[in-house]
């Protein structure tokens, strides 16, 4: 994998398949647009991880949380309220924008981040 089209392909595909697994095993469901949606999400999480740099995981992990939360917020504006596609609705939690995202999920995002931060590391390694 010597290209760098490759490598952000092949992150992205784990994306995509990891977040659909954490999402079967947490709701007993997933929608294809999240497992778009989980690719983008870990393609990002390594850039992020990589101009971070030296940076401790935990900021590493609150940048991660505020990407992930920001895109969720832009997908879930375009596949939840352009689309109407229904795949998640956050409006009965606390403090939610849009039914879209939440604090809530912004701080699982966050507890997730921690984990993928040394893998990102690992992925940015790749040849």
């Amino acid at each position: 994998m010597s290209s760098p089209c490759g490598k952000n392909l092949a992150i992205f595909g784990l994306g995509a398949m990891g977040y659909s697994l954490l999402e079967l095993a947490w709701r007993k469901r997933t929608h294809w647009t999240m497992a778009l949606t989980g690719g983008a999400c870990l393609v990002a999480l390594c850039k992020v991880n990589q101009k971070m740099g030296k940076r401790k995981v935990l900021a590493k992990s609150l940048a991660g949380a505020g990407c992930i939360t920001a895109v969720e917020f832009a997908v879930g504006c375009v596949v939840n309220k352009k689309l109407n596609m229904g795949v998640w609705d956050y409006s009965d939690k606390r403090f939610n924008l849009l039914g879209q995202i939440c604090p809530l999920y912004t701080l699982y995002w966050f507890l997730l981040c921690i984990p993928l931060c040394p893998i990102s590391q690992k992925l940015n390694q790749m040849k």
